[in-house]
């Protein structure tokens, strides 16, 4: 099982946001920097893992949706936002 740990805090913004999803993740080069993407990517994750999310800002609601769709979707996701 992988584990994965994401400090939002820097994120001052969702351009900012997406860059550090796609960073700590490894997006491939195909990832287009937007919620449709993101939802692409953690629906595309097939190992088992597990996400917590820390200090997501305000700003993030539409991360916030798609993170809760993604996660219902893949089975093999568990995210965590605290």
């Amino acid at each position: 099982m992988k584990t994965i740990t994401i400090d939002c805090a820097s994120a001052e913004n969702s351009r900012a946001l997406h860059r550090l999803f796609a960073d700590t993740l490894e997006a491939p080069t195909w990832y287009g920097h937007n919620l449709d993407a993101l939802h692409d990517l953690l629906t595309g994750i097939c190992e088992e893992t597990n996400l917590t999310l820390l200090n997501l800002g305000d700003f993030a609601k539409g991360f916030r949706r798609v993170l809760q769709d993604s996660q219902e979707e893949n089975p093999r996701l568990t995210i965590l936002i605290l």
